[in-house]
């Protein structure tokens, strides 16, 4: 039975209310205009050179939006991954694996990712 302060917390049974809804939504927003930039990006240079391709990435305000869509999407793909093993795996061996399997999954990508702008942003 909820208490009336419960309720206006927005606190439910995992206890961390409507946090993740409000950053799952956000990271989805974020996402729409950068994946469109990346679209944009990807058209505009189909079948340029290696080295006109890597001078761009390297202008720094397309390294930030390619960072900024890297990190939103990893946040997002994050999210959506811990809420699909926090609703269908039950078992808590299992479940608590798999959310460190999920988390350094996306940490992964993340860095990678990261490291591979930063390289062709800063020359190397």
């Amino acid at each position: 039975m909820a208490t009336p302060l419960k309720r206006v917390r927005g606190l439910g049974a995992a206890h961390h209310g409507t946090e993740t809804f409000w950053r799952q939504r956000l990271t989805a927003v974020a996402n729409v205009p950068l994946v469109i930039f990346l679209i944009w990006f990807v058209v505009a240079h189909a079948g340029a050179s290696y080295g006109t391709v890597k001078a761009c990435l390297a202008n720094p305000v397309v390294a930030v939006l390619m960072l900024a869509l890297i990190w939103s999407a990893v946040i997002h793909m994050r999210i959506g991954l811990r809420e699909i093993i926090e609703d269908y795996l039950h078992h808590k061996l299992c479940k608590t694996a798999s959310l460190m399997l999920a988390t350094f999954f996306a940490a992964l990508v993340g860095i990678a990712s990261t490291l591979a702008i930063l390289k062709i942003s800063f020359g190397g």
